[in-house]
């Protein structure tokens, strides 16, 4: 199978990335040392390509009420241009189809950003809804054909003063920006980009989507500028710090967004209906979804451990790895209702129990330790 590229694909070999397959895509992992990387973007500003990611356009004269029906998020907290919303799509059955940040910008334009394995996935869907309801929307994803976006996330407490040295053009239109808003702007030598105060790690910055034929040009002068290229290794540890899902790890379509941690994006107060709802209010929430931090030397932990509750029930690592800012082995897990934050559970590790602490999410955020 021939992997699909990003426009940046051989800005990252010339860089001698180590490059692998993610989910169908030819991806940097990282550029040397992978917790350089990670420091970076904690202490500084790292910059990953998301070109993989896909942008998609909702255009129309009923997009918000589309919206409504189709995002378990509501859509009608999006009122003031550029403001973003993250939601999550589900199916009839109440589970999981795409985690996803939708951008509001003008009554007839809705933008999405979906994940990159569940791009064709979720445009096949949004097009069957749209069919479905009548709705008469244009619906165009950004990623191939005419005029593709690139996306390139800077984060780091640093991040967005060094955009404003690359971007002057975007400095007084994305200063004011609170988090989780975007602005369109026209630079002179990258034409429009998008600012997006959006991201991935837990820090600061921004989400820069520009013209896939700009985007190199763009790449090089923020490398020139001082930020760090950060491959996938980096972005996974960075998002685990930050207690932060990832699509196909954490949750799936097998999986209930209430059981994944995601109530706080799932609208189930308003009388609006949206696709899975009746669903997910009968079967109400079956799991748990907390941080672990191991007590006890002996493993790493690593998705699909089994987890045992002190009641003897079980739960499962869906995503851990070894914290380069706490230097301990952390965990998100999806355990039982009866464990609780403050209490320990032990993981199986290969032929060993090893105690771990039940925290509350973030482990990390805005470089501060807060689970400990």
């Amino acid at each position: 199978m021939t992997l699909k590229a990003t426009p940046l694909n051989s800005v990252h070999r010339a860089a001698g990335a180590k490059m692998v397959d993610f989910g169908g895509w030819d991806m940097p992992v990282n550029y040397g040392s992978q917790i350089e990387e990670h420091n970076a973007v904690r202490t500084d500003a790292g910059m990953f390509d998301v070109s993989h990611m896909c942008v998609v356009d909702i255009k129309g004269a009923n997009v918000r009420a589309f919206l409504r029906g189709l995002l378990a998020n509501n859509v009608d907290k999006l009122q003031a241009p550029g403001k973003a919303l993250y939601s999550c799509m589900l199916n009839p059955q109440g589970f999981v189809i795409d985690d996803l940040i939708v951008y509001f910008f003008s009554e007839d334009w809705f933008r999405l950003v979906v994940n990159a394995g569940t791009a064709e996935k979720d445009v096949a869907w949004i097009n069957k809804q749209n069919l479905d309801t009548g709705s008469g929307l244009t619906i165009t994803q950004r990623r191939d054909g005419n005029d593709p976006i690139a996306l390139v996330a800077v984060q780091g407490p640093n991040a967005r003063a060094k955009v404003w040295e690359v971007l002057p053009a975007t400095k007084a239109p994305s200063e004011p920006l609170k988090p989780f808003n975007a602005v369109i702007v026209k630079d002179t030598q990258f034409g429009e980009v998008m600012v997006a105060r959006t991201g991935y790690t837990g820090e600061d910055g921004f989400e820069l989507g520009v013209s896939a034929s700009q985007v190199e040009a763009l790449w090089n002068a923020l490398a020139a500028a001082g930020i760090k290229p950060a491959g996938l290794g980096a972005r996974d540890t960075l998002r685990l710090e930050a207690g932060m899902n990832l699509y196909g790890q954490d949750m799936d379509e097998t999986v209930n967004p209430l059981d994944a941690g995601l109530a706080w994006t799932i609208d189930l107060v308003s009388e609006r209906d949206f696709i899975g709802k009746a669903a997910l209010q009968q079967m109400g929430q079956r799991a748990n979804f907390v941080g672990l931090i191991l007590r006890e030397k002996g493993g790493i932990l690593r998705a699909h451990q089994k987890v045992v509750a002190a009641s003897g029930n079980t739960g499962e690592i869906t995503s851990g790895t070894f914290s380069p800012t706490m230097q301990q082995a952390i965990a998100l897990a999806r355990v039982p209702l009866d464990v609780n934050v403050g209490d320990t559970v032990h993981v199986e590790i290969r032929d060993k129990k090893l105690a771990a602490s039940v925290v509350k999410l973030p482990f990390v955020r805005n470089g501060k330790i807060l689970a400990a």
